[in-house]
């Protein structure tokens, strides 16, 4: 790249925080006896600020870091030092490329530019003349993680706790050789994993010890004396004393069974992209044709068509949208919830209450119990309800342990946090309590009563209500101002998303206690108007209503079932209502249709599957196609207006255009942002589509039937 080409590549990056590369040489210790080896150049990559901006890679840093090296090469070449390596600031080694610069670069040649060099910087970590060494203390995403597969040996620190090659989840693909080195270095079948498989399961990251058990990392340290540590063992290495073993690596050329693991990998691979996306994201599939075509690539030829799949995908559209989805909204937008209290006016939690003790209210107790580190109680109607709901929590933190996810005093110190009683008395020094009871107004009016003549005023009351009036919740209580909307999603540790909803009557202290909680949880909160079924439910039962009243006017059920694929949803309607649950996906309809009228059609065959006590429509085969048995169809009727899947995916965008515009004049949420950041995180609506206010947009469907679009100045 020219001077000319690179001043028009940063003009691009005018913001860019520069993380600059220092060096400090570091005298190597002896190994058994012997004299000391010589000196490592050790390059600290640091940004000057503290741990919440993390390093991140723009043209700047790049021509910064490759200088450095370069300047490494020459005293290599001069006996001056006898290794080399790389490591970063405090927790963090380096968090990939700065996303909210990337996306601006609209110029094709830019972005080949910018693959370029990053592949010309750390190709030379692998040409200085003297061995080099990547020792990852901290967070690794993406381009950071690729300065260490560019290196000749790497460390990891068992508190690194994000390592991953998250491109495809991004719209992108690994650009600085990833593609590449990741198979070779530990399998297709683990590149697989992470390039792909992780990425695409909510962007999944790789703790330090896991990315050592895959192969990734060639000695693992704890973070007390990592630096110290990993010194050593370089020297250990120089010294000829240590052999790093590499199981799964993949020589060259590949031998006849590691061929045909390849293969079989991009075979896993390309299925698990068809179910996570139906093939709607054009990046995943471009990872994988680099995969799959890589087999027999070299390095240069790799590298070069890394180099064109990255400046490709970002002058996609779907790019950008991913960028506005996972920057804009997840990482931004989360964390500064719009329209919360000031946070100063939270109070405390120290004691939690859980009314239930069945598999929710297990849950609620697991989570409250992992996360707070504070007394959770369990109530029920009877001591077996209590004991049994009890045993189940226990029970899940066995399997912690026994995954390794928790250590024994940890999961010793869970169970004992979490106890029983059939008295409610025992709420009576508790800060909050959490309703997990039958979905009826009525059954969750008479728990709160009970339970705010236990507990003090200042206690705090919140139901997990998916549809009902928390303003009727409350209205008969003395303290009506206490009692707060806290929608989980369900499995409640994965979901990330949780509803808070304001009722008139809630106070700004009760408020800004729930969003505390939350963060404390480790949930983005959103919150919410109180409003028939908030903001998820209403939007995907609108969704799934139109499906069903096709369905039921005569619309075959596999066109039904798979018209909406151009949205590269993560499961299809039917398959969702059934994971729902029938039944309660219709009394939330139900009550939708109780508020809204006809936008939401109640269907007479849902009721009939549920009289017949069916738990789903569809019926897996011996070879693993669905269809619907014979029995099954008997039950059901259908009318003589029949969709094709073109007809009934345009009927469905421009009802939800309609859904949620209505949504938006109501006052549910502060803006459509809030609507994308809710189904992004509460219903998996997929990244590259940017959030489904920007889709509508994209797709008409907005202009159509609101006469404008959501978002006007995109």
């Amino acid at each position: 790249m020219s001077a000319q080409d690179f001043n028009k590549l940063a003009a691009l990056f005018p913001d860019e925080v520069v993380t600059h590369p220092y060096v400090q040489d570091v005298a190597l210790p002896g190994v058994d006896g012997a004299t000391s080896a010589g000196t490592l150049a050790l390059i600290t990559l640091d940004n000057g600020l503290d741990h919440r901006r993390p390093t991140t890679l723009g043209p700047n840093t790049l021509v910064e870091f490759g200088t450095v090296l370069e300047a490494q090469r020459e005293r290599a070449s001069r006996g001056e030092i006898a290794a080399v390596a790389v490591t970063g600031k405090p927790f963090f080694l380096a968090a990939g490329a700065d996303l909210s610069a990337v996306k601006g670069v609209r110029d094709r040649e830019a972005g080949l530019w910018m693959a370029q060099l990053g592949h010309d910087v750390y190709s030379t970590l692998n040409d200085l003349g003297v061995p080099s060494f990547v020792f990852i203390n901290g967070v690794a995403l993406g381009g950071g993680l690729e300065i260490a597969l560019n290196a000749n040996y790497r460390t990891v620190s068992t508190g690194a706790g994000a390592l991953a090659l998250p491109e495809a989840f991004l719209g992108l693909v690994p650009g600085w050789g990833g593609v590449y080195l990741l198979p070779r270095l530990i399998g297709p079948d683990n590149a697989v994993k992470v390039m792909i498989e992780n990425p695409l399961s909510n962007n999944r990251t790789l703790s330090g010890a896991a990315a050592y058990k895959l192969g990734m990392a060639d000695a693992l340290f704890e973070p007390a004396d990592f630096l110290e540590q990993s010194v050593s063992w370089a020297a250990r290495v120089l010294a000829g004393a240590e052999t790093p073993a590499r199981p799964n690596a993949v020589a060259e050329p590949l031998s006849e069974e590691n061929s045909a693991a390849w293969d079989a990998a991009v075979v896993r691979a390309k299925k698990f992209v068809e179910v996570k996306t139906s093939n709607a994201a054009p990046a995943p599939a471009r990872v994988i044709e680099l995969l799959e075509k890589g087999k027999h690539f070299s390095k240069a030829e790799s590298f070069a068509a890394e180099e064109e799949a990255l400046a490709d995908l970002m002058q996609t559209p779907q790019f950008r949208d991913t960028v506005y989805a996972f920057l804009d909204l997840v990482q931004k937008r989360a964390k500064r919830p719009a329209g919360a209290p000031d946070p100063k006016l939270a109070r405390p939690v120290t004691k939690v209450g859980v009314v239930g003790a069945g598999l929710m209210a297990g849950q609620f107790a697991l989570l409250f119990a992992r996360q707070l580190k504070v007394p959770v109680v369990m109530s029920d109607i009877d001591q077996e309800r209590v004991d049994k709901g009890v045993a189940h929590v226990h029970a899940e933190v066995d399997k912690l342990l026994a995954k390794g996810r928790v250590s024994q005093d940890a999961a010793n110190r869970t169970k004992a946090l979490v106890t029983g009683s059939v008295s409610k008395e025992a709420f009576a020094d508790a800060d909050f309590v959490i309703e997990a009871v039958f979905e009826e107004l009525g059954v969750k009016k008479a728990v709160f009563a009970e339970v705010e003549a236990i507990v003090s005023p200042e206690c705090i009351l919140a139901t997990n209500t998916s549809s009902l009036s928390v303003t009727a919740m409350a209205e008969d209580l003395a303290h009506p101002e206490r009692v707060v909307g806290f929608h989980f999603f369900n499995p409640v540790a994965l979901m990330p998303l949780l509803e808070i909803v304001r009722a008139p009557k809630t106070d700004d202290a009760v408020l800004a206690t729930a969003f505390a909680t939350a963060k404390a949880l480790r949930k983005s909160a959103v919150l919410v108007k109180d409003a028939a079924a908030f903001v998820v439910n209403r939007v995907l039962l609108r969704l799934m209503a139109e499906v069903s009243k096709a369905f039921d006017e005569g619309t075959d059920a596999a066109v039904a079932d798979n018209a909406l694929r151009p949205m590269g949803l993560p499961m299809t309607p039917f398959n969702l209502l059934a994971m729902v649950g029938i039944p309660v996906a219709q009394h939330v309809t139900e009550s939708l249709h109780a508020a809204f009228g006809d936008r939401f059609h109640v269907s007479s065959n849902q009721q009939a599957l549920i009289d017949a006590g069916l738990k789903g429509l569809w019926e897996t085969a011996e070879d693993g196609t669905q269809q619907i048995p014979e029995s099954t169809l008997a039950l059901l009727s259908f009318g003589n207006s029949p969709s094709t899947a073109e007809q009934l995916l345009h009927t469905t965008q421009d009802a939800l255009a309609e859904e949620i515009g209505l949504m938006l004049d109501e006052g549910v949420v502060a803006g459509p942002e809030d609507i994308d950041l809710c189904m992004i995180l509460g219903a998996g609506w997929p990244m590259h589509l940017g959030g489904i206010t920007p889709y509508l947009d994209r797709v008409g469907a907005s202009e159509r039937v609101n006469g404008k679009p959501f978002h006007p100045a995109s």
